[in-house]
């Protein structure tokens, strides 16, 4: 009998084109096999990528069903049940088919042509006879049946698995393995795997055991021993590597595929150890969130965009966890990285920070290229070339008279005037500048941000008032009436067409008077106070009447002269100078502060004098100093409200490198409509008071009660003596 194991495991393996239907696959089987069973046959080259599906083993019409046949679904090997018998059936004609639950054919039908091959089991027709004596020796050298090893088993190597015996003496047995692997045989025929197996490495092996003498000449034909690795869940699925970020376009609708991630686990294709599940680790939806940014599919490993909103620039990293044997309790896993970008796309418009500019005033007269304003506009979008902006004049600029400059990526842009301006023409414009993406707009149009009105008031502009003297000086005896002329106020040679407007600043002694049209300063009282070779200065105020704004003002000194001498001259007393006084609430109205010293000596020098109030801290809050010229100064209130009494106001001079300190006196007051002070009424001159009318009617009374009593006593002891004289001492009336 032909030993069986000529007859297993694969003979051919066909390789089809990708929807071809596979070429029919031979087999032989030896009849009344003895081993055991089930005999492997072969395997079938089943898809791995349609592992899913089912495997169907049939027998075509005509001949016998799939009966003794089976196909294991796991290994996808073709067996053998049961022995067979040549001249019962010869050939069994089968098909295998790879279908799904509902019947659809995924691969296949695969045709297997299985043929029992004949053995000397049956007696002849002829026979002769004959006699011979035979030995029976058991044969040992029978075919071993499949070995099932497992990887990385944890097990003293060499590790004895199987053995084969030759039954006759002085044998040798020689072992090879296809493809090599870890094995070998002892000298009584004992198979050992010398250390751990991977299947990952080779799930199969092919041993091949020779019995030879000593010669190395074979007794028969080699044993072989199948050996199949069964796999353990040694491999963690592993991760894609993690590439360049996947860009995602904000605004992008929930369901927008992100990635499909597809990991790789090594372990039997089809077994639990190779079925992987996905989780997402990160980023985890926010407590209290009802939805999130990102889905997963568990099983297929595709993620994909959930209901939140995600905004440009977000630079986020998907953390999914791989779990295999299908995310049960053991199974081993990787954590996959995906990086996704967020980017921006041009859904914002261009605005301005200020829709409404403040009104802008410039002179009529400005040089066209003159700047006006800048306006400033932003974009929230982040990348650059979607912040490029473009301007435009969209009302109010219809004879050109502004223009814009800009650099697109600016965000600022310059409102110029072009051409002259005229307040006769237009006193003022009103522009309504708009901004604009230079790239298309997705979304909604500008807002109302996009504008910005600026309104450019005209200036008309005057040409400036001139006196016909910057500053003034008369002279004026000190004995000068009340209504003498001193001097006229004109303006300069060619006086405008509009009459002006004349006044005294700071007339603090009420010694003068200007006639508000014409100009003319006169004496307003006598200057009672006033000393030959003082000076007085005041400041004549001019302004447009019909331009407030237009105005001008300058300096008059007058200086005083010795009053010329009379025929019968008479000294009159000197009347008590006027104290100088200022209104509160504060007027228009100061003091002018002269810098000069009487001292001639120490009057000389050159340079400008130089003003500043004295360092007390209440001085300072009520006073303001201002120079009006090189040797004078403008003293007025610093507040609104001073309180109503005589001050007197430190003031510090500077001049050459000398200081000195001048005190000035000044009486502040409650004033009426016309400016002027007024004062308490005190006791008049030559007036008496209640309390000394009173005194002196009193001491009247007394002086007259005195000498009516001197009187009265007179008279009684005038009597009482003439009582006391004889008659003929009196003397006799005269006769008339």
């Amino acid at each position: 009998m032909v030993p069986a194991w000529l007859w297993l495991l694969c003979l051919f393996v066909p390789q089809a084109f990708p929807g071809a239907q596979p070429a029919e696959l031979y087999v032989e089987v030896p009849e009344n096999y003895g081993g055991n069973f089930p005999l492997y046959l072969t395997k079938l080259a089943l898809p791995r990528e349609e592992a899913g599906g089912q495997i169907v083993l049939s027998g075509n019409s005509g001949m016998a069903a799939a009966g003794p046949f089976a196909v294991d679904q796991e290994s996808g090997f073709l067996m053998v049940t049961m022995a067979l018998d040549r001249e019962e059936q010869a050939e069994y004609q089968l098909q295998v088919t790879l279908e799904t639950e509902d019947g659809r054919v995924l691969w296949g039908p695969q045709p297997v042509l299985v043929h029992v091959k004949d053995e000397n089991d049956q007696v002849s027709g002829h026979q002769a006879t004959a006699t011979i004596d035979v030995s029976i020796v058991e044969n040992t050298w029978v075919p071993l049946d499949p070995i099932h090893l497992a990887e990385n088993c944890q097990v003293p190597y060499p590790h004895h698995i199987a053995q084969v015996h030759w039954s006759g003496g002085n044998v040798r047995y020689h072992l090879e393995s296809q493809p090599p692997g870890p094995f070998e045989v002892d000298t009584e025929g004992k198979l050992y795997v010398t250390r751990e197996l991977d299947r990952e490495a080779q799930a199969e092996y092919l041993l091949q055991v020779w019995a030879q003498n000593t010669r190395g000449e074979d007794y028969a034909d080699p044993l072989e021993l199948h050996v199949v690795v069964i796999d353990e869940n040694d491999n963690a699925p592993v991760c894609p590597p993690r590439g360049p970020p996947v860009n995602i376009p904000e605004l992008s609708p929930p369901g927008t595929m992100v990635a499909r991630l597809s990991v790789e686990d090594v372990d039997a294709p089809g077994s639990p150890n190779s079925h992987v599940v996905y989780r997402l680790l990160s980023p985890e939806p926010e407590e209290g969130a009802e939805r999130s940014a990102f889905k997963l599919d568990s099983t297929s490993g595709s993620v994909t965009l959930g209901a939140a909103p995600l905004q440009a620039g977000q630079n986020i990293l998907l953390q999914v966890l791989a779990i295999d044997l299908g995310g049960t309790e053991g199974g081993l896993s990787s954590t996959c990285e995906i990086a996704v970008t967020i980017t921006d796309i041009n859904d914002h418009a261009p605005e301005f920070t200020a829709s409404q500019i403040a009104p802008i005033s410039i002179p009529e007269d400005t040089e066209p290229g003159t700047l006006v304003t800048t306006l400033m506009a932003t974009d929230a979008d982040l990348e650059p070339t979607f912040r490029l902006m473009d301007f435009a004049i969209e009302e109010g600029n219809i004879e050109g008279t502004f223009g814009l400059d800009w650099e697109p990526d600016s965000g600022h842009v310059q409102l110029r005037l072009l051409k002259n301006l005229s307040y006769e023409a237009a006193p003022s414009h009103k522009l309504v500048v708009v901004v604009r993406s230079l790239a298309e707009l997705v979304g909604p149009g500008p807002g109302p941000g996009a504008t910005a009105t600026v309104t450019v008031l005209v200036e008309r502009v005057l040409p400036p008032l001139k006196l016909d003297q910057e500053n003034y000086e008369v002279s004026v005896p000190v004995s000068a009436p009340a209504g003498s002329l001193l001097l006229t106020i004109q303006p300069a040679a060619d006086p405008m067409s509009s009459p002006l407007r004349f006044s005294l600043v700071n007339d603090s002694e009420g010694w003068l008077d200007i006639k508000e049209a014409s100009g003319e300063v006169h004496t307003a009282r006598p200057l009672q106070g006033a000393q030959p070779g003082d000076m007085y200065t005041v400041l004549v105020a001019a302004q447009v009447a019909d331009e407030p704004t237009l105005s001008t003002s300058a300096t008059l000194m007058i200086h005083f002269l010795k009053a010329p001498s009379a025929p019968t001259p008479t000294l009159a007393p000197l009347a008590p100078v006027p104290t100088r006084h200022l209104c509160t609430p504060r007027q228009d109205h100061g003091v002018v502060v002269s810098g000069l010293r009487e001292d001639p000596d120490l009057a000389g020098g050159h340079g400008p004098y130089s003003f500043a109030l004295g360092p007390n801290p209440t001085v300072q809050r009520d006073w303001r100093l201002r120079a009006l010229n090189g040797s004078h100064a403008y003293l007025t209130l610093g507040l609104h409200w001073v309180e109503p009494r005589e001050h007197v106001v430190p003031v510090v001079v500077s001049h050459d490198a000398q200081m000195w300190q001048i005190l000035v006196r000044v009486i502040v007051c409650r004033c009426n409509v016309e400016g002027q002070c007024m004062r308490k009424v005190g006791r008049m001159k030559g007036m008496p008071t209640k309390l000394s009318a009173v005194g002196i009617l009193v001491g009247t009374l007394i002086a007259i009660g005195i000498f009516l009593i001197l009187i009265f006593t007179h008279l009684t002891l005038a009597r009482k003596k003439d009582l006391d004289q004889p008659a003929d001492s009196v003397p006799l009336k005269a006769a008339v």
